[in-house]
């Protein structure tokens, strides 16, 4: 577990104190005053992996020497290929309708469920569970805060229901079939990615694999499937015993499908 102290910026204002009180009071972690310390110093003075920063512009959190905050990724260039016309191989995986709810196990930075809130639209259900404390606070402030000239995304991003909880307890707290498709998102046994977010969160995630057991009970939840997003040629397909997969053949991800009782494929 990361251990960090909550700051502002250089010359914050009134209300930069506030929310970065309010949110060491939310993450059970200290507020210090910025004063004129850098953020190697604060690591130093309060022994800690990280320092949670509310500025003006964003909230981040910087550890291993790099800033990790909340932004919408590709998310962006996907619904614009979408509107375009072209396939998005997540969606065709998860085979998305304009009124599906989605549950999204494995939140992150949110933008696979991003692109799933734009394609499910207004009458859809998006929900993103987060386990790890710090990814839930700042993707959840990150979205409220957030203006975007593309107003799709705009839209997509406010649709997004974020729940810091742990999604095998969750899973098993809901009913049968109450979503129409579960997804899994799980941290990749090695890198594919390189986003200058994806070093911080490699440390902040949780690095545990998806279970036998968890994808069963997500298989009780979903009315048509659920998704694994692996890197392509991952063993873990075999292992939790996902014969049918989808994904470009020139990507370096594929989607683990497994299809319920009823769903078309």
């Amino acid at each position: 577990m990361v251990s960090y102290v909550v700051t502002t910026a250089h010359q914050a204002g009134y209300s930069q104190s506030e929310q970065a009180r309010e949110l060491a009071v939310v993450l059970r972690a200290q507020y210090v005053s910025r004063d004129d310390r850098s953020i190697a110093d604060m690591v130093k003075e309060y022994e800690v992996d990280g320092v949670l920063v509310v500025s003006r512009q964003r909230t981040s959190l910087f550890v291993s020497g790099q800033e990790f905050f909340f932004h919408p990724g590709m998310a962006a260039l996907r619904i614009k290929a979408i509107l375009a016309g072209k396939t998005d191989q997540m969606v065709k995986a998860m085979g998305l309708q304009e009124g599906d709810r989605i549950l999204d196990c494995t939140l992150g930075l949110a933008s696979d469920a991003i692109v799933a809130a734009h394609v499910t639209g207004d009458h859809g259900t998006v929900v993103g569970l987060e386990v790890v404390p710090a990814i839930a606070a700042l993707v959840r402030v990150g979205m409220t805060g957030a203006r975007y000239k593309n107003a799709r995304l705009a839209v997509a991003i406010r649709r997004i229901q974020v729940i810091e909880a742990d999604y095998r307890d969750y899973l098993r707290r809901l009913p049968d079939k109450s979503f129409d498709v579960v997804y899994f998102d799980p941290m990749f046994r090695s890198g594919v990615q390189r986003s200058s977010n994806m070093g911080p969160m490699r440390v902040l995630a949780d690095p545990s694999p998806l279970s036998t057991d968890a994808l069963a009970e997500a298989d009780r939840v979903a009315t048509k499937a659920v998704v694994v997003k692996e890197r392509r040629g991952s063993p873990e397909f075999a292992r939790l015993g996902l014969s049918e997969q989808g994904g470009g053949r020139q990507a370096s991800v594929a989607y683990g499908i497994l299809r319920t009782e009823g769903g078309s494929p």
